[in-house]
Protein backbone atom coordinates (compact mmCIF):
# COMPACT_ATOMS: atom_id res chain seq x y z
CA UNK A 1 0.00 0.00 0.00
CA UNK A 2 2.77 2.04 0.66
CA UNK A 3 4.39 1.99 -2.26
CA UNK A 4 1.67 2.46 -4.11
CA UNK A 5 0.87 5.62 -2.54
CA UNK A 6 4.56 6.89 -3.15
CA UNK A 7 4.55 5.72 -6.74
CA UNK A 8 1.22 8.15 -7.02
CA UNK A 9 2.78 11.02 -5.22
CA UNK A 10 5.66 10.95 -8.53
CA UNK A 11 5.85 11.66 -11.70
CA UNK A 12 8.09 11.90 -14.46
CA UNK A 13 8.34 14.92 -16.31
CA UNK A 14 8.82 13.98 -19.81
CA UNK A 15 8.17 16.73 -21.67
CA UNK A 16 11.29 18.51 -22.64
CA UNK A 17 10.39 21.70 -22.38
CA UNK A 18 8.32 21.18 -18.84
CA UNK A 19 11.74 19.80 -17.61
CA UNK A 20 13.98 22.88 -18.72
CA UNK A 21 11.34 25.29 -17.00
CA UNK A 22 11.58 23.34 -14.10
CA UNK A 23 15.35 23.08 -13.59
CA UNK A 24 15.14 26.92 -14.38
CA UNK A 25 12.58 27.84 -11.97
CA UNK A 26 15.09 25.82 -9.28
CA UNK A 27 17.93 27.66 -10.25
CA UNK A 28 16.05 31.16 -9.55
CA UNK A 29 15.10 30.29 -6.37
CA UNK A 30 18.27 29.11 -5.18
CA UNK A 31 19.52 32.54 -6.02
CA UNK A 32 16.53 34.13 -4.29
CA UNK A 33 17.69 32.13 -1.55
CA UNK A 34 20.52 33.47 -1.22
CA UNK A 35 19.05 36.63 -1.46
CA UNK A 36 17.33 35.82 1.60
CA UNK A 37 20.13 34.55 3.85
CA UNK A 38 21.31 38.23 3.38
CA UNK A 39 17.73 39.83 4.68
CA UNK A 40 17.72 37.65 7.87
CA UNK A 41 21.64 38.74 8.51
CA UNK A 42 20.71 42.28 8.24
CA UNK A 43 18.02 41.53 10.57
CA UNK A 44 20.18 39.95 13.17
CA UNK A 45 17.95 36.43 12.31
CA UNK A 46 22.02 34.61 11.20
CA UNK A 47 25.40 35.70 11.59
CA UNK A 48 27.55 35.99 8.70
CA UNK A 49 29.51 32.52 8.90
CA UNK A 50 25.73 30.74 9.20
CA UNK A 51 25.02 32.71 5.79
CA UNK A 52 27.94 31.31 4.32
CA UNK A 53 27.04 27.70 5.49
CA UNK A 54 23.20 28.31 3.98
CA UNK A 55 24.95 29.61 0.88
CA UNK A 56 27.48 26.61 0.28
CA UNK A 57 24.55 24.43 0.20
CA UNK A 58 22.36 26.67 -1.62
CA UNK A 59 25.73 26.26 -4.13
CA UNK A 60 25.64 22.43 -3.94
CA UNK A 61 22.23 22.34 -4.84
CA UNK A 62 22.16 24.27 -8.18
CA UNK A 63 25.22 22.29 -9.06
CA UNK A 64 23.04 19.12 -8.66
CA UNK A 65 20.30 20.32 -10.39
CA UNK A 66 22.22 21.91 -13.11
CA UNK A 67 23.60 18.27 -13.55
CA UNK A 68 20.49 16.44 -13.64
CA UNK A 69 19.18 19.37 -16.03
CA UNK A 70 21.96 18.06 -18.10
CA UNK A 71 21.48 14.46 -17.88
CA UNK A 72 17.37 15.08 -19.08
CA UNK A 73 18.29 18.18 -21.42
CA UNK A 74 16.03 16.32 -23.97
CA UNK A 75 14.02 14.41 -22.30
CA UNK A 76 11.09 13.16 -24.44
CA UNK A 77 13.19 13.39 -27.83
CA UNK A 78 13.66 10.93 -29.63
CA UNK A 79 17.94 10.38 -29.08
CA UNK A 80 17.71 6.57 -30.04
CA UNK A 81 18.56 5.84 -26.17
CA UNK A 82 16.01 5.02 -23.53
CA UNK A 83 17.76 6.94 -20.32
CA UNK A 84 14.30 8.62 -18.49
CA UNK A 85 13.42 11.30 -18.05
CA UNK A 86 13.34 13.43 -13.79
CA UNK A 87 11.27 11.21 -11.56
CA UNK A 88 9.58 14.57 -8.84
CA UNK A 89 7.47 14.24 -5.90
CA UNK A 90 4.61 16.55 -7.03
CA UNK A 91 2.47 15.98 -3.82
CA UNK A 92 4.75 16.69 -0.71
CA UNK A 93 7.41 18.46 -1.90
CA UNK A 94 7.79 19.79 -4.75
CA UNK A 95 11.65 18.45 -5.30
CA UNK A 96 13.15 15.57 -7.16
CA UNK A 97 12.91 12.50 -5.35
CA UNK A 98 16.08 11.22 -3.14
CA UNK A 99 16.45 8.49 -5.87
CA UNK A 100 17.19 10.48 -8.29
CA UNK A 101 20.21 11.92 -5.70
CA UNK A 102 21.54 8.42 -5.22
CA UNK A 103 21.55 7.18 -8.92
CA UNK A 104 24.02 11.10 -9.36
CA UNK A 105 25.86 9.88 -6.92
CA UNK A 106 26.30 6.38 -8.39
CA UNK A 107 26.83 8.13 -11.86
CA UNK A 108 29.44 10.60 -10.02
CA UNK A 109 31.70 7.79 -8.97
CA UNK A 110 32.26 7.09 -12.87
CA UNK A 111 32.05 10.24 -14.21
CA UNK A 112 35.85 10.49 -15.15
CA UNK A 113 36.00 7.05 -16.94
CA UNK A 114 32.75 8.20 -19.16
CA UNK A 115 34.12 11.67 -20.01
CA UNK A 116 37.77 9.72 -21.27
CA UNK A 117 35.81 7.63 -23.84
CA UNK A 118 33.10 10.49 -24.75
CA UNK A 119 34.28 13.25 -27.82
CA UNK A 120 35.33 16.65 -25.91
CA UNK A 121 32.47 19.40 -26.42
CA UNK A 122 34.52 21.03 -29.33
CA UNK A 123 34.29 17.66 -31.30
CA UNK A 124 30.57 17.29 -30.56
CA UNK A 125 29.87 20.58 -31.91
CA UNK A 126 31.46 20.52 -34.99
CA UNK A 127 30.32 16.96 -35.80
CA UNK A 128 26.57 18.79 -34.91
CA UNK A 129 26.89 21.07 -37.59
CA UNK A 130 28.89 18.67 -40.59
CA UNK A 131 25.02 17.11 -39.79
CA UNK A 132 22.98 20.02 -40.45
CA UNK A 133 25.31 21.13 -43.39
CA UNK A 134 25.88 17.95 -45.38
CA UNK A 135 23.16 15.94 -44.06
CA UNK A 136 20.16 18.96 -43.15
CA UNK A 137 19.16 16.86 -40.20
CA UNK A 138 18.98 17.15 -36.79
CA UNK A 139 21.35 16.29 -34.57
CA UNK A 140 19.45 15.04 -32.18
CA UNK A 141 21.70 11.81 -31.59
CA UNK A 142 24.62 13.92 -30.81
CA UNK A 143 22.65 16.89 -28.99
CA UNK A 144 22.25 13.69 -26.31
CA UNK A 145 25.61 12.69 -26.76
CA UNK A 146 26.90 16.06 -25.69
CA UNK A 147 24.53 16.61 -23.03
CA UNK A 148 25.67 13.36 -21.19
CA UNK A 149 29.54 14.87 -21.78
CA UNK A 150 27.89 18.00 -20.05
CA UNK A 151 26.39 15.88 -17.40
CA UNK A 152 29.30 13.80 -16.21
CA UNK A 153 31.54 17.38 -16.30
CA UNK A 154 29.17 18.79 -13.94
CA UNK A 155 29.50 15.60 -11.50
CA UNK A 156 33.61 15.48 -11.88
CA UNK A 157 33.93 19.26 -10.96
CA UNK A 158 32.46 18.25 -7.82
CA UNK A 159 30.53 20.41 -5.17
CA UNK A 160 27.38 18.93 -5.61
CA UNK A 161 24.48 18.00 -2.72
CA UNK A 162 23.92 14.51 -1.99
CA UNK A 163 21.65 12.33 0.28
CA UNK A 164 24.20 12.47 2.80
CA UNK A 165 26.45 15.39 3.24
CA UNK A 166 28.99 14.50 6.29
CA UNK A 167 29.55 17.13 8.96
CA UNK A 168 32.22 19.65 9.17
CA UNK A 169 33.43 21.71 11.83
CA UNK A 170 34.61 25.24 12.19
CA UNK A 171 36.11 27.17 14.82
CA UNK A 172 34.38 29.67 16.77
CA UNK A 173 36.31 31.03 19.77
CA UNK A 174 38.52 30.22 22.92
CA UNK A 175 37.56 30.63 26.42
CA UNK A 176 40.26 30.01 28.88
CA UNK A 177 39.48 26.14 29.65
CA UNK A 178 37.39 25.19 26.37
CA UNK A 179 36.66 25.73 22.51
CA UNK A 180 34.06 26.38 20.93
CA UNK A 181 32.98 24.81 17.28
CA UNK A 182 30.31 25.08 14.78
CA UNK A 183 29.54 21.66 13.37
CA UNK A 184 27.53 21.50 10.35
CA UNK A 185 26.14 18.78 7.90
CA UNK A 186 23.11 18.12 5.58
CA UNK A 187 21.21 15.62 4.16
CA UNK A 188 18.58 14.80 1.59
CA UNK A 189 15.22 13.21 4.02
CA UNK A 190 13.98 10.66 1.65
CA UNK A 191 10.88 10.36 3.09
CA UNK A 192 9.66 13.59 2.00
CA UNK A 193 12.14 14.46 -0.69
CA UNK A 194 13.40 17.62 0.85
CA UNK A 195 17.07 18.93 1.43
CA UNK A 196 17.95 19.28 5.53
CA UNK A 197 20.78 21.42 7.05
CA UNK A 198 21.77 21.17 10.29
CA UNK A 199 24.14 23.80 12.43
CA UNK A 200 25.19 22.33 16.29
CA UNK A 201 27.22 24.83 18.73
CA UNK A 202 29.41 22.77 20.44
CA UNK A 203 31.80 23.28 23.55
CA UNK A 204 34.74 21.34 23.40
CA UNK A 205 36.79 20.13 26.58
CA UNK A 206 38.65 18.11 25.52
CA UNK A 207 42.53 17.74 25.51
CA UNK A 208 42.66 17.66 21.55
CA UNK A 209 40.81 20.08 19.28
CA UNK A 210 38.21 18.34 17.75
CA UNK A 211 38.56 18.71 14.33
CA UNK A 212 42.32 16.80 14.72
CA UNK A 213 41.09 14.70 17.26
CA UNK A 214 41.48 11.30 14.95
CA UNK A 215 39.69 9.32 17.90
CA UNK A 216 36.68 11.90 18.45
CA UNK A 217 35.79 13.31 14.82
CA UNK A 218 35.17 10.60 13.33
CA UNK A 219 32.72 9.16 16.10
CA UNK A 220 30.72 12.46 16.07
CA UNK A 221 30.42 12.31 11.95
CA UNK A 222 29.45 8.99 12.40
CA UNK A 223 26.71 9.90 15.45
CA UNK A 224 25.69 13.01 13.47
CA UNK A 225 24.90 11.64 10.15
CA UNK A 226 23.34 8.48 11.48
CA UNK A 227 21.23 10.88 13.47
CA UNK A 228 20.35 12.91 11.01
CA UNK A 229 16.61 11.69 10.41
CA UNK A 230 14.18 14.17 9.75
CA UNK A 231 11.65 12.56 11.88
CA UNK A 232 14.05 12.49 14.83
CA UNK A 233 12.93 15.53 17.39
CA UNK A 234 16.18 17.97 17.72
CA UNK A 235 15.59 17.06 22.23
CA UNK A 236 16.13 13.70 21.05
CA UNK A 237 19.62 14.26 18.55
CA UNK A 238 21.00 16.64 20.93
CA UNK A 239 20.30 14.30 24.33
CA UNK A 240 21.76 11.26 22.31
CA UNK A 241 25.19 13.40 21.72
CA UNK A 242 25.37 14.80 24.98
CA UNK A 243 25.23 11.69 26.55
CA UNK A 244 27.77 9.81 24.04
CA UNK A 245 30.11 12.56 23.95
CA UNK A 246 31.45 13.55 27.97
CA UNK A 247 33.77 16.35 26.95
CA UNK A 248 31.45 18.06 24.17
CA UNK A 249 28.56 20.23 25.31
CA UNK A 250 26.16 21.25 22.67
CA UNK A 251 24.69 24.39 23.45
CA UNK A 252 22.74 24.94 20.37
CA UNK A 253 20.97 22.61 17.34
CA UNK A 254 19.20 24.42 14.75
CA UNK A 255 17.38 22.10 11.70
CA UNK A 256 16.39 23.91 8.38
CA UNK A 257 14.23 21.92 6.03
CA UNK A 258 14.00 23.76 2.80
CA UNK A 259 11.27 22.97 1.10
CA UNK A 260 8.51 22.45 -0.15
CA UNK A 261 8.41 24.24 -3.48
CA UNK A 262 4.91 24.74 -4.50
CA UNK A 263 3.92 25.45 -8.47
CA UNK A 264 0.74 25.60 -9.69
CA UNK A 265 2.44 23.76 -13.15
CA UNK A 266 4.37 21.25 -11.12
CA UNK A 267 3.05 20.00 -7.74
CA UNK A 268 -0.16 19.55 -6.38
CA UNK A 269 -0.16 19.69 -2.54
CA UNK A 270 -3.08 20.32 -0.38
CA UNK A 271 -3.61 23.59 1.63
CA UNK A 272 -3.99 27.30 0.69
CA UNK A 273 -0.75 27.89 -1.20
CA UNK A 274 -2.18 25.83 -3.90
CA UNK A 275 -5.07 27.98 -4.23
CA UNK A 276 -3.44 31.18 -4.06
CA UNK A 277 -1.22 29.90 -7.22
CA UNK A 278 -4.53 28.97 -8.90
CA UNK A 279 -5.72 32.74 -8.65
CA UNK A 280 -2.76 34.59 -9.12
CA UNK A 281 -2.29 33.05 -12.60
CA UNK A 282 1.30 34.21 -12.51
CA UNK A 283 3.35 33.99 -15.59
CA UNK A 284 5.90 31.26 -16.48
CA UNK A 285 8.66 31.78 -13.66
CA UNK A 286 6.76 33.52 -11.36
CA UNK A 287 4.29 30.66 -10.70
CA UNK A 288 6.19 29.35 -7.48
CA UNK A 289 6.88 29.59 -3.77
CA UNK A 290 9.12 27.98 -1.27
CA UNK A 291 8.43 27.10 2.21
CA UNK A 292 11.04 26.18 5.24
CA UNK A 293 10.95 25.50 8.39
CA UNK A 294 13.61 26.37 10.84
CA UNK A 295 13.56 24.54 13.91
CA UNK A 296 16.04 25.52 16.99
CA UNK A 297 17.21 24.23 20.46
CA UNK A 298 18.78 26.00 23.04
CA UNK A 299 20.84 24.56 26.34
CA UNK A 300 18.89 26.19 29.67
CA UNK A 301 21.52 25.17 31.95
CA UNK A 302 23.80 22.34 33.07
CA UNK A 303 23.84 19.80 35.57
CA UNK A 304 26.47 17.02 36.91
CA UNK A 305 25.65 13.50 36.84
CA UNK A 306 27.73 10.75 38.46
CA UNK A 307 29.81 8.92 36.37
CA UNK A 308 31.35 6.38 38.00
CA UNK A 309 32.93 6.02 41.85
CA UNK A 310 34.98 9.08 41.99
CA UNK A 311 34.40 11.24 38.76
CA UNK A 312 31.00 13.25 37.43
CA UNK A 313 30.25 14.38 33.82
CA UNK A 314 28.29 17.46 32.94
CA UNK A 315 24.53 17.18 31.05
CA UNK A 316 22.61 19.73 29.46
CA UNK A 317 19.55 20.91 30.30
CA UNK A 318 17.67 21.93 27.02
CA UNK A 319 14.70 24.64 27.22
CA UNK A 320 11.98 23.75 25.40
CA UNK A 321 8.81 25.68 23.86
CA UNK A 322 6.59 26.93 27.03
CA UNK A 323 3.67 26.46 24.62
CA UNK A 324 4.36 22.58 24.45
CA UNK A 325 1.67 22.23 27.25
CA UNK A 326 -1.29 23.25 25.07
CA UNK A 327 0.63 22.59 21.69
CA UNK A 328 2.34 18.54 20.48
CA UNK A 329 5.65 18.28 21.82
CA UNK A 330 8.34 19.48 19.64
CA UNK A 331 10.99 19.14 20.94
CA UNK A 332 12.39 22.38 20.20
CA UNK A 333 13.22 25.82 21.95
CA UNK A 334 11.11 27.56 19.18
CA UNK A 335 10.18 26.70 15.59
CA UNK A 336 9.46 29.32 12.88
CA UNK A 337 8.28 28.92 8.83
CA UNK A 338 9.24 31.22 6.38
CA UNK A 339 8.35 31.19 2.68
CA UNK A 340 9.56 33.12 -0.22
CA UNK A 341 7.20 33.79 -3.15
CA UNK A 342 6.91 36.67 -6.02
CA UNK A 343 5.20 39.73 -6.02
CA UNK A 344 1.74 38.76 -7.51
CA UNK A 345 1.47 34.93 -5.83
CA UNK A 346 2.28 37.49 -2.29
CA UNK A 347 -0.58 39.97 -3.21
CA UNK A 348 -3.28 36.98 -3.62
CA UNK A 349 -1.75 35.31 -0.42
CA UNK A 350 -2.31 38.66 1.60
CA UNK A 351 -6.24 39.31 0.50
CA UNK A 352 -7.15 35.59 1.16
CA UNK A 353 -5.16 35.92 4.02
CA UNK A 354 -5.80 31.76 5.00
CA UNK A 355 -5.61 31.12 8.55
CA UNK A 356 -2.03 30.04 9.72
CA UNK A 357 -0.01 32.07 7.96
CA UNK A 358 -0.57 35.13 10.13
CA UNK A 359 3.03 34.41 11.87
CA UNK A 360 4.87 32.97 8.82
CA UNK A 361 7.61 35.25 7.71
CA UNK A 362 6.95 36.50 3.83
CA UNK A 363 9.95 37.29 1.78
CA UNK A 364 8.34 38.70 -1.44
CA UNK A 365 10.73 38.59 -5.08
CA UNK A 366 10.39 41.69 -6.53
CA UNK A 367 10.40 41.58 -10.56
CA UNK A 368 14.08 43.26 -10.79
CA UNK A 369 15.01 40.31 -7.99
CA UNK A 370 15.07 42.21 -4.74
CA UNK A 371 13.79 40.34 -1.70
CA UNK A 372 11.70 42.38 0.66
CA UNK A 373 10.61 41.26 4.18
CA UNK A 374 6.99 41.71 4.82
Amino acid sequence: MTNTRLTADHVDLSDTFASRRYFAKFESIMQHMLRVAGVMQAEGQLDRAEVAILARYAAKLTHSFRALSWKYLLAGRETGRFFGSLTMDNHDSGFPVAAELMTMANDAQQAQSHLATMPGVDDHKDQMVQTILSDRAIPTKLQFSLSQRLYYEELAAGDLFWVRNDPQAEWIRDSAERRTYRIYWATYDSQVNLPVIYMMEVEDSGREALPRDTRRWPEVQSHLSAQALGGLKLLTIARGFDEDFPDLHPKRLRRFHLGPMYSHAYTRQNGPMRDVLAEAKAPEGQDWALAWTEEELLSDRVTEQRAGWFSTVEREVFALDPMTGEMPDMGVTRASRSIILPQRPYQVLREKNPPGFASVRKFVVSPAGRVLRY
